[in-house]
């Protein structure tokens, strides 16, 4: 394909997997269970941490993070007490255990408190069409406060040539503002222009494959060269065709 045809094969994948339906196999109906700003950008930030491995059990413990939360997360993080965290004891997702979830509870309190919210954190250092620094920048703020040294491999640092996938795909969550239903474009301060298409193993192989990608790891170089093959497509709205990537390697075994 040229690079007219692949735009617009790209884009119809676009519209196709951008739907609600999309929401009932995704993380992202964490965040879509709550109406507060707060409880939402928690919640998603939450989710958002554990999306790896099996997607089921990945959707099965956010809500169990929301549950042992009260169903509100914004409320638990601001007021929970230490027996509170105590009762965490049971929580764990492949490598994040209790103690981990314990820390992310008291850093978002922190960053409420001190930094004015994770929008704030995030949209601080951001360039124009990159929020690499910014997340690198994050992760400074978010391990400010004491912490175990286990828990610093639960959020990514493109620094360190990480991909931060998880993130990025947050970013998405948070920031892209389409009204198509499925991201919340509650964050009116970070561009839509700025995000990447948050770049895992299965958007890694169908970029290759629509020659995208010539990197073999799925990696922060990796990202930076699929971030400026897809901002030739469409400059605006980069992080879109992680729909018609990601729909094409999950659903259509592309």
């Amino acid at each position: 394909m040229n690079q007219t045809e692949l735009k617009e094969f790209l884009d119809e994948k676009v519209i196709q997997y951008n739907t609600l339906d999309f929401i009932d196999s995704d993380p992202v109906q964490i965040p879509h269970l709550f109406i507060q700003k707060e409880d939402i950008e928690i919640a998603g930030f939450l989710s958002a941490t554990i999306a790896w491995g099996n997607r089921t059990m990945i959707i099965r413990n956010s809500h169990r993070m929301m549950e042992m939360m009260g169903n509100a997360p914004y409320d638990y993080v601001m007021s929970h007490t230490d027996t509170d965290l105590e009762r965490l004891e049971s929580f764990v997702h492949r490598t994040f255990n209790n103690l981990d979830f314990a820390f992310f509870i008291q850093s978002l309190q922190n960053i409420y408190q001190n930094h004015d919210g994770l929008e704030s954190v995030f949209a601080k250092h951001q360039q124009p069409n990159s929020m690499q620094t910014s997340i690198s920048e994050f992760k400074k703020t978010f391990f400010e406060i004491p912490h175990l040294s286990r828990t610093q491999k639960h959020v990514s640092d493109p620094s360190n040539n990480s991909a931060a996938k998880r993130i990025n795909m947050y970013l998405r969550w948070m920031c892209r503002q389409d009204l198509k239903g499925v991201d919340l474009g509650i964050w009116k301060t970070v561009s839509m222009a700025a995000l990447s298409c948050p770049l895992d193993v299965h958007s890694g192989n169908v970029a290759r494959k629509l020659g995208l990608l010539t990197r073999k790891q799925n990696d922060a170089k990796a990202l930076a060269e699929l971030d400026a093959r897809l901002r030739e497509l469409d400059a605006k709205d980069p992080s879109k065709y992680d729909f018609a990537l990601f729909g094409l390697g999950v659903f259509e075994g592309f």
